[in-house]
């Protein structure tokens, strides 16, 4: 397999992580979002949404969109990163929905390059805002008490929640309303699979 990703990328991290997890090996090809590639005549016979990540099997087949390539993932491979049971899946992808879709994407580099007259700090305050409301609903979909954010496994929601951390940090989020989440977080790192996919890990991460 390859994968289509940028070293910086949320939606990337999560499919970096769960092809770890899963001991699925692939292969990386870098798309630097920041010089425009996504933008690309080339890119866009890749993804014509333009946007990564982009999971190519090896027929040449190409799938989009991080949650959906998890589905798929999960259907090929263990560990599974959604529960069987009906009720508790339905509660795990709710969760992961908040991260992927209420918070990131008012916080994606299309739409904050977008905002009308703001400037450096009013684009960081505006992803702050949506992070802060985000995890404030995402604390409270996941249980109170255990190992990760529902039960003894890593799921979808654990590793939506990590890769949405790794933004927090970097924009100075004030975690410390936080406890459970960060709690989650050091679980997780601790797992080989989340090192191996940590930014800092990627072959084009630069300074």
């Amino acid at each position: 397999m390859r994968l289509y990703s940028y070293w910086r990328s949320t939606t990337s991290y999560r499919v970096r992580v769960a092809l770890h997890l899963k001991g699925i090996p692939f292969e990386t090809i870098p798309v630097n979002l920041i010089e425009g590639e996504q933008r690309s005549a080339t890119f866009s016979q890749v993804n014509p949404s333009g946007g990564v990540p982009v999971l190519e099997l090896q027929d040449g087949t190409r799938l989009t969109q991080s949650l959906a390539i998890l589905d798929y993932l999960d259907t090929i491979a263990a560990p599974k990163l959604v529960p069987a049971d009906p009720l508790l899946a339905a509660q795990v992808r709710a969760a992961a929905q908040i991260i992927a879709l209420d918070i990131h994407p008012v916080n994606n580099l299309k739409v904050v390059g977008m905002l009308p007259d703001a400037d450096a700090d009013a684009k960081v305050s505006w992803m702050l805002h949506w992070m802060h409301e985000g995890f404030n609903a995402f604390s409270q979909a996941i249980h109170n008490k255990d190992k990760y954010c529902f039960g003894d496994t890593v799921t979808i929601a654990d590793i939506c929640l990590v890769g949405q951390l790794i933004n927090a940090h970097r924009w100075g989020l004030d975690l410390s309303p936080y406890p459970r989440l960060t709690e989650i977080e050091t679980n997780c790192l601790a797992l080989p699979a989340f090192q191996a996919a940590a930014p800092d890990a990627q072959p084009d991460a630069t300074t």
